[in-house]
């Protein structure tokens, strides 16, 4: 049964915290490798390695007793990961997947080798590689590996801010005229079976290019909902996916839909899902990797959830704040417990799931207030 199963995850933050919630459920025993000791998953599990998942002989030495590895995020040893798929182990998403995601050049390649529409971008070296793409700004440059959270991500507007660009491999896209920002969350199993969830409709901060808030369901029209479902879906058919992936894509003023990102993991636009969908991202992770069968995405209730990102006025005020927000109907914390202090950091999230999406709004911006 599957409490005889040893189950793993590279990295430890509040996605494999998430998982871990939802691997109780399922009476399942979770191990975890990050190389932060105080990472949130230490405290939940009693098997934690404190290791780097980009090291080859650590990763090799955590999966060497497990039959299932799973990842909540990309910066991990692919070679050691290949190595354990012929030794038998199961690692979805698959080796393959992962590496083809990691880099988002490569990324932007892939997608476009099976038809699928993104955004036009062009492989970058190093800064110096800039000058000779003056005539392409403005532009968005993203490091190739390893950005998360809007780190790793900037706008170029002028020759002015070459100097202070990146100085790594990176990829320079071009200016898209985005109307809307949504992103689709596809689960597929080894047995080809595809489930997603409503697209959701997201708002990122302009400063620092993270995600403020997304509503769920994305206020669209249905055609338009069906064509990203469907693009998610080929994506996750083109990936040969096991496991879930979060397709984030924009809709430009003209309403073609391009494909910004992927994620093979659980992801900040499916947070909604535990208290807004019948089945939770992470739930459908764990069954989509252990082949049991994938479960319901519908919504029960319309959603809005927002990013808690650490300020100033939050560490300030950090108890009185979180009592006010507990006090709020509808309204469910996630707090991700990360020690110090770091500005702009996420340290946790709220939904508010109600009857209406009225409601939703209404108490959204009363949250707001409680956290500026």
């Amino acid at each position: 049964m599957l409490e005889n199963l040893k189950i793993g995850i590279l990295g430890g933050g509040q996605l494999g915290g998430m998982l871990i919630r939802h691997a109780i459920d399922l009476g399942l025993s979770i191990s975890v490798m990050d190389k932060d000791a105080n990472a949130p998953c230490a405290r939940y599990t009693s098997s934690f390695t404190c290791a780097d998942p980009k090291s080859y002989e650590a990763v090799l030495a955590f999966g060497k007793d497990l039959d299932v590895i799973t990842i909540e995020m990309e910066a991990v040893n692919i070679d050691a990961l290949l190595e354990l798929e012929k030794q038998g182990k199961k690692v979805f998403p698959t080796p393959d997947s992962i590496r083809v995601i990691q880099d988002k050049y490569t990324q932007k390649q892939f997608l476009l080798s099976h038809n699928i529409p993104v955004v036009p971008g062009v492989a970058v070296d190093s800064r110096n590689d800039l000058h000779k793409l003056e005539n392409k700004l403005p532009g968005c440059l993203k490091k190739r590996r390893d950005g998360y959270d809007g780190y790793g991500v900037m706008m170029l507007k002028t020759t002015a801010d070459i100097a202070t660009a990146f100085d790594a491999p990176s990829v320079l896209e071009e200016l898209v005229d985005i109307k809307h920002e949504i992103a689709v969350i596809v689960a597929r199993n080894e047995q080809g079976d595809v489930r997603c969830y409503d697209p959701v409709m997201m708002v990122f901060s302009e400063e620092k290019f993270v995600l403020e808030s997304q509503v769920a369901p994305a206020q669209l029209p249905q055609g338009m909902q069906e064509e990203a479902v469907a693009l998610a879906e080929r994506v996750a058919d083109a990936l040969k996916l096991v496991g879930i992936l979060a397709v984030e894509m924009f809709i430009t003023k003209d309403n073609k839909i391009l494909v910004n990102e992927l994620a093979p993991r659980p992801h900040n636009s499916g947070h909604h899902t535990i208290e807004a969908s019948i089945t939770s991202q992470y739930e459908q992770l764990l069954r989509a990797i252990l082949g049991l069968p994938l479960g319901d995405t519908a919504l029960r209730l319309p959603s809005l959830m927002l990013n808690i990102l650490e300020t100033e006025a939050l560490s300030e005020n950090r108890a009185e704040k979180f009592r006010s927000l507990l006090a709020i109907s509808g309204a469910h914390v996630h707090w991700y417990g990360k020690k110090g202090i770091r500005l702009g950091r996420k340290v946790g999230h709220i939904t508010i799931a109600d009857s209406t999406m009225e409601s939703v709004v209404a108490k959204a911006a009363t949250i707001r207030k409680i956290l500026n």
